[in-house]
C-alpha cells in the first residue's frame, strides 16, 4: 500500500487551492486535509474519483450476485436465453 505524502492543513489548501488543484488533476495524487492535527478530508481529481465510485458500483453488484447464488436464486443461461428468444419471437 502507497502511502499518502500530501498531508496538508486546511489553512495551507486555502492560501494554495488553485495550485493544489493542479497538482492533483496532473499527478492524480490526492490530497489529505487535515483541520485541528486530524485528518477531515480528501481532495481528489474527478476521474479517480469517478474511478472509485465505478469500481464501488461493481463490488457492490458482486456482493448481490453472491448473495442470489447464496440463496440458491440463479437462472441457467440456456434457459435465460431461451426465454429471451421466445419474448423476441413473440413481437
Amino acid at each position: 500500500m502507497s502511502t499518502i505524502k500530501n498531508i496538508k492543513p486546511i489553512s495551507y489548501i486555502k492560501a494554495n487551492a488553485a495550485k493544489v488543484l493542479d497538482h492533483v488533476c496532473e499527478s492524480h495524487a490526492p490530497y489529505i486535509v487535515t483541520q485541528n492535527g486530524e485528518a477531515r478530508g480528501v481532495i481528489l481529481d474527478v476521474d479517480t474519483y469517478q474511478k472509485m465510485q465505478d469500481g464501488l458500483k461493481l463490488f457492490k453488484l458482486f456482493a448481490q450476485s453472491e448473495g442470489e447464488v447464496a440463496r440458491d436464486r440463479v437462472i441457467h443461461q440456456k434457459d435465460l436465453f431461451d426465454s429471451l428468444e421466445s419474448e423476441l419471437n413473440a413481437k
